[in-house]
């Protein structure tokens, strides 16, 4: 993927990983066009900065979001740069009986919104030549988080579409991951100065400097999270998993769930 002179759309937009990216790309040289579903916060991201776009999307419609992908098409002609980076992520137990509101709506969101998204924009992306797919997964996609396990199964069923993917848009279509760790965004509550996490400026001049190697790897995955993605390979996934789901046992407590 070539890092100026793009056209690219980030979903998820308005804060935390995908403005600090956002942003990035667009310093690069690069026309963004940030996605979301409060516009207020979208203008935020774009303020002061000519050629940065804010539009409006829910992903949870999918008649919403053809007709994103029609306004979006028209307006930007020259997209060739599809960033999913939009999610949710809500806490839940699995040893009781529950609204599964949350659950369903983390689906919807994190799955189906990646895979309509695709399939609105694929065909205008292979007409590109230069047209690239990148979809965020988690360092929770290969270790799951107890208290989390419907966001941390939504990564995991991206991560797979991803190489799917890949392997079907091969030589037409640049396909890639980035797969975060935690980092100190507000994806939850109180994520945003949560210790041990990376910080986000940290992280997003980590993920700009891994876009930037030629070729683009397949992965985008900075030092935080390799022991999570590597953790079958090195034998370390019982381990690994055993610490997250301590810290998963504070959360419940601290939470009181």
């Amino acid at each position: 993927m070539k890092m100026t002179g793009n056209t690219i759309l980030m979903t998820g937009g308005g804060s935390g990983i995908g403005a600090a990216l956002a942003q990035r790309f667009h310093d690069l040289g690069n026309t963004v066009i940030v996605a979301g579903r409060r516009l207020d916060v979208l203008e935020a991201a774009c303020a002061g900065r000519e050629n940065m776009h804010a539009v409006a999307l829910d992903v949870e419609s999918a008649a919403g979001v053809a007709a994103f992908a029609r306004e979006v098409l028209a307006r930007f002609p020259a997209l060739n740069v599809l960033f999913n980076n939009a999610g949710i992520m809500r806490y839940e137990r699995l040893d009781r009986a529950r609204d599964l509101a949350d659950a369903e709506a983390t689906i919807t969101t994190n799955v189906l919104g990646p895979i309509r998204l695709v399939d609105a924009f694929v065909e205008h992306l292979l007409g590109r030549g230069d047209g690239a797919i990148v979809n965020v997964t988690s360092g929770l996609a290969f270790v799951p988080l107890i208290g989390a396990p419907t966001y941390c199964a939504t990564k995991a069923a991206i991560h797979s579409y991803t190489q799917s993917l890949r392997e079907s848009l091969r030589g037409r279509v640049e396909v890639i991951e980035l797969a975060p760790p935690a980092v100190q965004t507000d994806l939850t509550p109180g994520q945003s100065t949560r210790e041990g996490y990376q910080p986000l400026t940290e992280f997003a001049a980590e993920v700009i400097a891994l876009f930037g190697q030629q070729p683009t790897p397949e992965e985008i995955l900075v030092t935080r999270v390799l022991p999570l993605r590597n953790a079958e390979a090195e034998g370390t996934h019982a381990q690994v998993m055993g610490h997250l789901t301590g810290l998963s046992e504070k959360m419940f407590a601290q939470l009181d769930l």
